[in-house]
C-alpha cells in the first residue's frame, strides 16, 4: 500500500470538483514516454521456526529496513519509526503485518524490470542471511492464523484494522495474510486509458488464474486456487470489484472521479499523522463539513491518498494498476509485467485483446470473477472455451507485442522470454496452486511446512 512521506498543507487547494481530475490528465504521456512500474509482496518469516516476526523484536523488520541501508537505501520515517525506504529502484514498504514490498522505479523495458526485482532479491536474502530471515513467494500465507501475525506501526493500519470487520468478513484476512504481484502501466490520452482500463478488468479473471498461488489457509487446503482474489469479494464491497460502469459509452476521467467520491474515506493525513475519517464521505470534505477537520476544506493530496484507498481488479490513478495476480516466485514477478506490456503498449495487441473480449456482458465479466479463485484455468468464458485455451490465444497476442517493441538486452533477447513461465502453465493446464496441491497431497504427505523449502526466495 501507499507510503505517505510529507503532510499536505502546501500543495493546491481542490476549489472545484474539475480539480479532482488533475491526477488523470497528469497521467497522460506519449508512448515514448510510458513506463513499466512492478510491485511485488513476499511474506517474512524466521528460519528457525517460520514464524512472522515483529517490527521491534531484535532481527525483525526494524532491522531488516535498517540492513538495506547498507546498500544506499534512505529511511523514511513516520514519527519514530521507519516505515519504508526510498533508493533508486523506488521504494521498500510494509504491508500491515510486514510482507516485504518493492515498489518499484519507472523503467523503460522489461529486461530493467527483471534486473530490478534481481538486485532486490539478492539484497533483501543477504540481508535476511545475517537476520535469520527467509521470505516466502506465495499469494497467502499457508499457515499463520490472523493472531499470530504482528502489526506494522503505521497510522493508516491502524484505521484500517479497525474498520474492515464493520465492511466485510476477509478484510483483516486482505491485509494480514495476503501478498501480491502488480504492475502500473501508462496511457496516452482519456481514450487511451479507457481502452486499456477495459481490457484489463475483462482478462484480469485470466491473471487471477494464471497466477494462482493461494490454496492454503492455517496448514490445509481452502478450496480454492487463490484465496487471496477470493478475499477481494468479502473485504469492502463500496472499495473493490470490476467496476461496470468502465464498460458503459462515455466512460472517462469524470465517471471515475464519481466512483471515487462515492468510495468512504479511511484517513486524512495531517502534520504526520493519520485522522481517523473512517467511513466518512469525500463529498462532505469538499464542503468544509467533515466531522474530524470541521471547516476544512482538502488539498490535491489528501485527494490522491483517497485514490489509493480504492480496491478495484483495476485501478486508476496517475496511471493504471493491475491488480489480479498473487505473489509468487522469482520468475514470476517478471512475468506478470511481460504480460500485460505486450497486450497494453502495442496497439496491434491492445485492439486484438479488446475484439477478444468486448463482446462479453456485464453478468459474463462477473461471473468470470467470481468463479476463477476456485476453478482457475478451468474457469469458462462467455464463449464457452476455458481461460486455459483463450490464455493460449492472449499470450501469443501478449508475445506479439512485445516482439513489436524490439526491445533487445545485451545477449541479443527480446522481451517474450518473460512470458515462457505462464506458457508453462498453461501448456500444463494446471495453476501453480494446483501443483503446490499435489505436492501437499503426495511429497509433502499432508505437511505444509515444506512449502518453506520449496517457495522462498
Amino acid at each position: 500500500m501507499t507510503t505517505r512521506v510529507a503532510s499536505g498543507g502546501n500543495d493546491p487547494l481542490i476549489e472545484t470538483s474539475d480539480d479532482l481530475l488533475a491526477p488523470f490528465v497528469k497521467g497522460e504521456k506519449p508512448p515514448e514516454a510510458w513506463r513499466i512500474g512492478t510491485e511485488h509482496e513476499k511474506f517474512v518469516y524466521r528460519r528457525d521456526d517460520h514464524r512472522a516476526p515483529s517490527y521491534d523484536e531484535p532481527g525483525g523488520i526494524r532491522d531488516l529496513l535498517m540492513a538495506l541501508t547498507e546498500y544506499g537505501w534512505q529511511p523514511v520515517m513516520e514519527g519514530d519509526n521507519v516505515i519504508a525506504l526510498a533508493g533508486a529502484d523506488g521504494t521498500i514498504s510494509l504491508e500491515p503485518a510486514g510482507q516485504f514490498e518493492l515498489s518499484g522505479a519507472p523503467l523503460e523495458h522489461l529486461h530493467q524490470t527483471c534486473a530490478e526485482a534481481g538486485r532486490h532479491l539478492r539484497q533483501v536474502k543477504e540481508a535476511g542471511d545475517k537476520l535469520g530471515l527467509g521470505f516466502l513467494g506465495l499469494g497467502m500465507w499457508p499457515d499463520k492464523t490472523r493472531a499470530e501475525l504482528p502489526v506494522m506501526p503505521k497510522g493508516r493500519y491502524g484505521i484500517m484494522l479497525r474498520h474492515m470487520p464493520r465492511v466485510g468478513s476477509l478484510g483483516l484476512d486482505m491485509m494480514l495474510r495476503t501478498c501480491t504481484i502488480q504492475v502500473n502501466l501508462d496511457y496516452a490520452s482519456e481514450a487511451d486509458m479507457v481502452k486499456k482500463f477495459r481490457v484489463g478488468l475483462a482478462l484480469q479473471p485470466l491473471a487471477t488464474a494464471l497466477f494462482a498461488n493461494s490454496p492454503f489457509t492455517e496448514g490445509k487446503p481452502n478450496g480454492f486456487l487463490s484465496f487471496r482474489s477470493h478475499i477481494w469479494s468479502d473485504t469492502d464491497p463500496h472499495r473493490t470489484g470490476m467496476l461496470p460502469f468502465v464498460f458503459e459509452d462515455g466512460f472517462g476521467y469524470e465517471r471515475y472521479r464519481d466512483y471515487a467520491l462515492d468510495v468512504p474515506m479511511y484517513f486524512v493525513f495531517r502534520d504526520g499523522k493519520y485522522i481517523d475519517a473512517a467511513g466518512l464521505s469525500f463529498r462532505d470534505f469538499m464542503k468544509g463539513e467533515l466531522s474530524v477537520l470541521p471547516g476544512e476544506k482538502p488539498r490535491l493530496s489528501d485527494w490522491n491518498d483517497h485514490l489509493s484507498t480504492a480496491f478495484p481488479e483495476v485501478r486508476l490513478k496517475s496511471f493504471l494498476e493491475m491488480r489480479g495476480a498473487d505473489g509468487g516466485p522469482w520468475s514470476r514477478i517478471c512475468a506478470l509485467p511481460a504480460f500485460w506490456v505486450g497486450l497494453l503498449y502495442d496497439q496491434a495487441a491492445l485492439d486484438a485483446a479488446w475484439d477478444a473480449v468486448k463482446h462479453w456482458s456485464i453478468a459474463d465479466r462477473q461471473r468470470l470473477r467470481d468463479e476463477v479463485p476456485k476453478l482457475g484455468l478451468k474457469t469458462r468464458t462467455p464463449d464457452g472455451e476455458t481461460l486455459r485455451e483463450l490464455g493460449v490465444r492472449i499470450l501469443d497476442i501478449s508475445a506479439g507485442g512485445l516482439n513489436a517493441r524490439g526491445r533487445i538486452n545485451a545477449s541479443g533477447d527480446n522481451e517474450t522470454g518473460y512470458l515462457d513461465p505462464l506458457r508453462e502453465v498453461v501448456a500444463r493446464g494446471t495453476t501453480p496452486a494446483e501443483l503446490l496441491l499435489d505436492h501437499y497431497q503426495n511429497a509433502w504427505k499432508g505437511d505444509v511446512r515444506h512449502i518453506y523449502e520449496e517457495m522462498s526466495f
